[in-house]
């Protein structure tokens, strides 16, 4: 069966709140930050909203922004059972066409340091370009 990005209507804004707190808990934790709920829901209206799918099952969501040179990847989330099957890299390479598709010549994110996710992002080719106290800054370039 074959991955899907579908847009996300509002009835999944407690999935993808609880999905995005359970993944991000401990790297907020362990940077002493603060998980607001306000600030997801507040976020969950300004920015696009897509679940990923196979067939009728949801496998995760993503939520994006973008301004005239990039897509901006601001929460990439998978459920964890369907972590490490290649969805988070078919999700980039989706997220990446989309990009191109709307003239967009970078795809950028940011990560926390200590997050794994972080060498998947490296694997899909996206360069370090600057980082913080607690987060990497990444892009990539959508031919």
């Amino acid at each position: 069966m074959a991955f899907e990005l579908i847009r996300a209507s509002d009835s999944y804004r407690s999935f993808a709140r609880d999905l995005t707190r359970q993944a991000m808990l401990p790297y907020y934790q362990a940077f002493g930050l603060r998980w607001i709920e306000e600030a997801f829901d507040q976020a969950w209206g300004w920015r696009e909203q897509w679940l990923v799918m196979e067939g009728e099952t949801v496998l995760g969501f993503c939520s994006l922004s973008q301004d005239r040179q990039a897509l901006f990847i601001r929460e990439l989330h998978l459920v964890p059972e369907q972590r490490n099957r290649g969805v988070g890299t078919w999700a980039l390479q989706a997220l990446a066409a989309m990009a191109a598709q709307r003239k967009l010549g970078l795809l950028r994110l940011m990560v926390f340091k200590i997050n794994p996710a972080r060498q998947l992002y490296l694997r899909q080719g996206f360069l370090e370009m600057g980082e913080d106290d607690c987060f990497v800054r990444m892009q990539r370039a959508v031919a």
